[in-house]
């Protein structure tokens, strides 16, 4: 019998492949039919593996789950970015393989970003949800979030309503 390890860590430029392909996975099984098709294949496509080398080498904090030694998922975390909330961190994307959703790892990374978060000084943390992304909302509710506020992005002249989850 073999035992897989679950690792949790700071991702380097050498993971860009791996995170690049977890968010080409990840976005189109959680957006397809929610945000428009061409729109959604821009965002995708700009994030290539190139893309991801350089927001890890700018410094951003982007963290990665490891199954077996293979990226399953990813996080970025910072500063929160909306003036109007209190809360000083914020996890601006958190996502995992297809594959691997429902086996705790997303649970996991959530608890490793909120953790890295809060080892940064930064006090209470939000989290946005697009409304249509029932998992998502399921999720954060699930993870003790309190839905606090609302906001719209607008994707081809189609607004969709996001909504914030909050923990202090």
């Amino acid at each position: 019998m073999k035992t897989l390890s679950i690792d949790i860590r700071k991702a380097e430029p050498r993971d860009a492949s791996a995170i690049a392909d977890v968010h080409l996975l990840a976005w189109r099984g959680a957006y397809s039919g929610i945000i428009p098709h061409r729109t959604l294949t821009s965002m995708i496509n700009r994030r290539g593996a190139d893309w991801w080398a350089n927001a890890i080498r700018r410094a951003a904090t982007v963290l990665v789950v490891e199954i077996g030694g293979k990226v399953a998922g990813y996080a970025t975390i910072g500063k929160n970015r909306a003036r109007e909330l209190k809360q000083q961190g914020e996890i601006y994307e958190l996502y995992v393989r297809p594959e691997y959703q429902g086996i705790g790892l997303g649970s996991r990374l959530f608890s490793a970003a909120r953790a890295r978060l809060a080892e940064h000084g930064l006090k209470g943390m939000v989290v946005w949800a697009l409304e249509d992304n029932q998992n998502a909302l399921t999720f954060y509710a699930g993870a003790g979030g309190r839905d606090v506020a609302e906001g719209v992005e607008i994707f081809e002249q189609k607004a969709l309503k996001k909504v914030a989850f909050v923990w202090e």
